[in-house]
């Protein structure tokens, strides 16, 4: 018999962490790796919309994000086991995202205003992205109450996006697109 996708393991409204741990679906740990699994998803998304570049940063933000979940899901005491061979976010990813979101945004001209998301595409599915990055990031903090995690985690969620948004930006500045700017009392410029 071919092998199946389904088990039914989880018909009774629990899934199984790295360690073997069963909790609910609707766990806080869950929905914190689930959210970043949505992240990584609609990364998927954006680079299908965006240049080489862009979608090479995205990618390798994708493999962070892959490690970063499978941290989460592992359900150990400090949020991380590299006996299931679970390699941690460092700092030094962190260190990455900020020097290159600097990089960029210095050759962009200066922002001093809000923008509405949608002047081309690619940085319409990047906003999307920078969303699901945020609320990843809300789950994440949420887990953190509840159990001890690798702090690099919120650091580099955090960063990413920032990242997220300078790529937006870069995304139509590189295809000489203005931002679309709202001031902060909502009329458009």
């Amino acid at each position: 018999m071919a092998e199946r996708i389904w088990t039914g393991k989880g018909d009774d409204g629990t899934t199984g962490l790295f360690t073997g741990e069963r909790v609910k679906k609707h766990s806080t740990r869950v929905e914190a790796y689930g959210t970043v699994d949505e992240l990584i998803s609609s990364l998927g998304i954006a680079k299908t919309h965006n240049d080489k570049t862009i979608t090479e940063e995205l990618e390798k933000i994708q493999q962070v994000l892959f490690r970063i979940a499978a941290e989460l899901a592992s359900g150990n005491e400090n949020g991380f086991n590299t006996e299931l061979g679970i390699h941690p976010v460092s700092s030094e990813e962190v260190e990455y995202l900020e020097q290159i979101s600097d990089n960029l945004w210095q050759q962009m001209p200066p922002l001093s205003n809000f923008l509405i998301p949608g002047e081309s595409e690619a940085d319409a599915f990047l906003h999307h992205a920078r969303t699901i990055c945020r609320r990843a990031e809300r789950r994440i903090i949420a887990l953190s109450e509840e159990a001890d995690l690798n702090p690099v985690i919120v650091r580099y969620i955090n960063r990413l996006s920032d990242f997220i948004f300078t790529l937006a930006r870069w995304a139509n500045f590189e295809k000489g697109t203005s931002d679309r700017k709202i001031s902060r009392d909502g009329i458009h410029q």
